[in-house]
This record gives C-alpha cells, sequence and structure tokens, in this order.
C-alpha cells in the first residue's frame, strides 16, 4: 500500500467553511511543502480515490490546483509527479515575508501596551529557557507564538490572511533553520533585538533587523537545501 496516502488522510481536515475538494487540496498541499511526499514521487488519481474512499473529482481539482501553484506537474507517459519545495520559492517567500513582517513589526509596536510589551518579554524569556534545556520542539512553537503576537497586536487581519496561506511553507523553512542550534542562538538575540526596538519604536531599526533575520535564515535554509539536492 502507498505509505504517503495515510499522511494525506491524516492531514486531511474537512470543515464547514470548505468544500471537499478545497479540504482536499489543503490536505495535499500541506503533505507535499512538508515533504512528507518527497519530490519525485508519482500520484495516482485512482489510488488515491480509492484508498480516501472519496470520487476522482475532488482529487484532480486538488492536482489542479497543486500544478497552478508549481507543487506538482504533469509529465508525458508518467502522470502527475511531486515537484515539492524549490530554491526559487524559498527566495520569494522570504521577500514576501521582509515585507509583511517589517510592517506588522512597526505596526504593532506603535500599537502595543506596557502590558503588551510585558507579555512579548516574558515569551521571550521563555524562549531562552527552552532553548537551554534544548527543548527545540516547544522552542518552535515559542517562535511561531513570537511571530503570531506580533500579527496580533499589528491588527491588520487582512495581512495575517495573506500570512496564513504560506502557513505551511514557513513551517517547514522555520524547522529546516531553526533546528540548527547556531541559528536558534542567534535568531533568539534578532527576537530580542526586534524587542528592544519595538519599545522604542525605532523603525529603522526594526526593519533593519527584520532584514537582517530573514536574510540569515534565507542563507541557511539555502545551503541546506542545496545539501539535500533540493533544486
Amino acid at each position: 500500500m502507498n505509505p504517503y496516502i495515510d499522511i494525506v488522510r491524516k492531514n486531511f481536515q474537512q470543515s464547514p467553511q470548505k468544500t471537499l475538494k478545497e479540504s482536499i487540496y489543503d490536505a495535499f498541499r500541506k503533505t507535499i511543502i512538508l515533504r512528507e511526499i518527497p519530490a519525485g514521487e508519482r500520484i495516482n488519481e485512482k489510488e488515491y480515490a480509492e484508498l480516501l474512499n472519496i470520487s476522482r473529482t475532488p482529487i484532480r481539482y486538488a492536482l489542479q490546483e497543486l500544478a497552478k501553484e508549481g507543487l506538482v506537474e504533469h509529465t508525458p507517459k508518467v502522470g502527475v509527479v511531486v515537484r515539492g519545495i524549490s530554491l526559487a520559492d524559498a527566495y520569494e517567500i522570504f521577500d514576501i515575508r521582509k515585507a509583511l513582517d517589517g510592517l506588522a513589526t512597526i505596526r504593532a509596536a506603535q500599537l502595543m501596551s506596557a502590558d503588551d510589551f510585558e507579555a512579548l518579554r516574558l515569551l521571550l524569556e521563555e524562549g531562552n529557557r527552552l532553548d537551554a534545556a534544548n527543548e527545540i520542539d516547544a522552542l518552535l512553537q515559542n517562535f511561531t507564538d513570537f511571530n503570531n503576537f506580533i500579527y496580533e497586536k499589528s491588527q491588520m487581519p487582512r495581512m495575517q490572511n495573506i500570512v496564513e496561506t504560506l502557513r505551511e511553507y514557513l513551517v517547514y523553512f522555520r524547522d529546516v533553520s531553526i533546528r540548527s542550534h547556531k541559528r536558534r542562538h542567534i535568531a533568539l538575540q534578532e527576537h530580542w533585538g526586534l524587542y528592544e526596538a519595538m519599545k522604542e519604536k525605532d523603525e529603522g531599526t526594526i526593519q533593519r533587523i527584520t532584514n537582517q533575520h530573514l536574510d540569515f535564515s534565507l542563507r541557511f535554509i539555502i545551503e541546506e537545501m542545496e545539501r539535500r539536492n533540493i533544486g
């Protein structure tokens, strides 16, 4: 039996807000971005439909949408093949993040209360503790909480919706970079630098540290992707 079908099933979450075909697309998209289906793997529409106990129509829709996004491609005489994440994807996503993260952080700094800054400080203290204890998975969640806190305090829900569409990409890139002890330690220092710049409402320093933070992560990710032959 195809082992990847169980992973797609695990990532499949149907809700009243989405149609079946949209939920199937989300499940495939998440599975491919997180590289739980490796690049080069063939996706057999009929096989997935039978084992997921659904018609082929939502599978076909999902594969068409994934092809538009460049995550799969139709190969003559082979069928649909997973392409996965490329170096070009990494560069594009980080260019988007520079623009959005900088804007969100500057806006949050303008709107946050003293209590908000105290909550952010405590979140950073917890990150230090988790890093020292080498609790990697909890630290990854702490970094996510840090980013989510800033986006929430920016009070820009439409921007949050844009970031949400990139969520699986961001989880993959975060896991690749932050699992390195060196990168975790530097990222924590950069978060503290952002916190201090936000308290001072220093927009220039906020944007500079944001760009530096993302450039450092991107360099690490590109090196890792090249090491894994992900082009």
